[in-house]
């Protein structure tokens, strides 16, 4: 029996622009997904896959020969996993080649509709399962900037930037001293990344000069001293990204009064946004119908 594990992620800064070449901030969590693998004596996989209270969400079986095979009345999550261990035979031809199946068994430390990496890190325990390489697997499934694949793989902060059509994943020293400001509020629904990109693609006017703006304020929001400097910074950040996507920020959508900082992450309208208060905002949110708000330092690595 073997075990995979890979870390969630937030992407604290860059949305949008880093699939354009911006450098951006991005923290694993201390949740993530698990991946065990076990033999049968049979040539198929039996999946099942576990949500965060131990309660199947997915179950499925297929036959070896069947992995490179089209399956119009599989249901989606069906075909998505076959794609990707297709996806993953054609990157490394000795992966299940042999007779031998497996029954497959993955485990979330975090409810799905977080948006903190349920695809990404099954994309990450999958590539370590067949040894091949995680970005091209994730370039061939889901697709995306693959900076979430990174957050997978380390256990640290880090700056993540595409340049010539290579990652480039770097640490960030990013160990404020106001993190007990910070805090991570879910907005009560999962926003579909593929449909926030097509927005962006859409809707994006010249990227050039602003991907330059975004590039200093990560560099000084990570270098940020005080709480009242990384407002102004995240202020700026919201601002530009809101011009470039032809979008409103989180504050004048649904927070206008709140008193403090916020920040959309990933794609903007779901998922986490991240505030900044000197005093626990817990109750502020709550009223307004958003029951999860998490400290930072209980959702980063």
């Amino acid at each position: 029996m073997k075990t995979f594990y890979s870390h969630g992620k937030l992407l604290l800064t860059g949305e949008y622009v880093v699939l354009d070449g911006a450098m951006s901030l991005a923290v694993p969590t201390k949740y993530g997904q698990s991946l065990t693998v076990e033999n049968l004596d049979q040539p198929k996989i039996i999946w099942q896959s576990l949500d965060e209270k131990g309660k199947v969400w997915f179950e499925g079986e297929f036959q070896l020969n069947e992995i490179s095979t089209s399956h119009a009345t599989l249901n989606d999550v069906s075909k998505k996993l076959i794609q990707i261990l297709d996806a993953a035979k054609t990157l490394n031809p000795e992966f299940l080649i042999n007779s031998i199946g497996c029954k497959i068994t993955t485990r979330l430390d975090f409810p799905r509709n977080w948006g903190l990496g349920t695809s990404s890190t099954l994309i990450n325990n999958v590539a370590q399962w067949a040894n091949v390489d995680a970005y091209q697997l994730l370039e061939k499934t889901f697709g995306g900037s693959g900076y979430d694949i990174a957050c997978a793989q380390k256990d640290y902060a880090i700056t993540y930037q595409i340049i010539n059509s290579k990652p480039i994943v770097n640490t960030a020293e990013f160990n404020t001293s106001f993190k007990d400001c910070l805090y991570f509020i879910h907005l009560n629904r999962k926003q579909n990344s593929r449909e926030g990109i097509k927005h962006y693609h859409s809707n994006k006017v010249n990227a050039s000069n602003i991907i330059n703006e975004i590039n200093v304020i990560t560099a000084k929001i990570i270098s940020a001293k005080t709480l009242e400097e990384f407002d102004a910074l995240i202020a700026s950040h919201e601002t530009l990204i809101a011009e470039i996507t032809n979008q409103k920020t989180i504050k004048e959508l649904l927070f206008e009064d709140f008193n403090g900082g916020l920040k959309s992450l990933g794609a903007w309208g779901g998922d986490f946004v991240l505030a900044t208060s000197k005093s626990d905002p817990t109750s502020y949110f709550k009223v307004k119908g958003f029951e999860t708000v998490i400290p930072y330092t209980s959702m980063i690595l």
